[in-house]
Formats: structure tokens, C-alpha cells, sequence
């Protein structure tokens, strides 16, 4: 779940956070039950990420997905990048709130992914959000994601 997130691709362009501030969430809440099979979804894929298993992330994403000018072959050539600067990873992404919109599941989640810089044994913050949407589908009995919110 949020591989753009967790692979350090950049989100859309507008400040979640201020978007969010400025209209209200679309949709209607979503069930305790979809939420926290959201949240397990989001547990695996950091667990793929902080393995650094770019298959494993990459396994959470449709051949469709897009975002902006990111897609999946873009968010493959990302976390090869990543993994090349990086001996460790890390990410700590929280889910805030999950709305359902026409079926599809609008996860809006904050959080940072940091990393040891290769050689230099540095740790860095690659990335870090707050409150930004990404959209997910369910795919027979797994939740994969589309692309981003609004």
C-alpha cells in the first residue's frame, strides 16, 4: 500500500494537509473491518519495502497504476534508485483516515521514510507527508493502488 510513498516518489504537486484544511473529505467513512484490512495491506508492503524487496512492493501496485507522470515502471526504476543510496530503510506511514468513494478506498495517510546512506552510514529523511490521499481498488480478495486522491 502507498508504494509512491514508501519507494520516495513524489506525491501531488498541492499540500494535502492545506487541501484537506480547505474542503471536506469526499465520501462516507469507511468500515472498521475495510479500514484494518487496509492497515494489514499497508503492513505488508512496508515490510516488502523495509526488506527491500522492490518485487514485494512493487506486488501491491496494478500494471494501471498512475500518478501524475509516476507509474508502475517509473516506481520500479525509483526504488532501484532508493535501494542503490540506501543499506537501510525505513518507513513509518499512519493511516488517518480511509473514506470509500463509488467503491474505491481513499486512504489519506502521514508519515516519513528515512535511510542510512551507503558508505557514509548517515541517516536521512527521503521523504515525509502529512495527510496526503491515495486512491485503492479492491482486486478480487486484495486492496491494490490506482493512484492518487483528488
Amino acid at each position: 500500500m502507498l508504494a509512491s510513498v514508501v519507494a520516495g516518489a513524489p506525491g501531488p504537486a498541492w499540500s494535502g494537509a492545506a487541501a484537506a484544511a480547505a474542503e471536506p473529505a469526499p465520501g462516507v467513512p469507511a468500515s472498521p473491518a475495510t479500514a484494518e484490512e487496509l492497515r494489514r495491506a499497508l503492513t505488508a508492503a512496508t515490510e516488502r519495502f523495509q526488506a527491500m524487496d522492490a518485487a514485494g512492493v512493487l506486488a501491491q501496485v496494478p500494471e494501471r497504476y498512475r500518478n501524475g507522470p509516476l507509474t508502475k515502471a517509473a516506481l520500479r526504476e525509483n526504488l532501484v534508485a532508493l535501494f542503490a543510496l540506501y543499506d537501510v530503510v525505513r518507513a513509518n506511514v499512519r493511516i488517518d483516515q480511509v473514506r470509500m468513494v463509488d467503491g474505491a478506498a481513499w486512504i489519506y495517510s502521514t508519515g516519513e521514510v528515512t535511510g542510512r546512506i551507503c558508505g557514509l552510514g548517515v541517516w536521512t529523511t527521503a521523504l515525509a507527508w502529512e495527510r496526503e490521499p491515495e486512491v485503492a481498488r479492491r482486486e478480487g480478495s486484495v486492496w491494490r493502488l490506482t493512484g492518487p486522491g483528488p
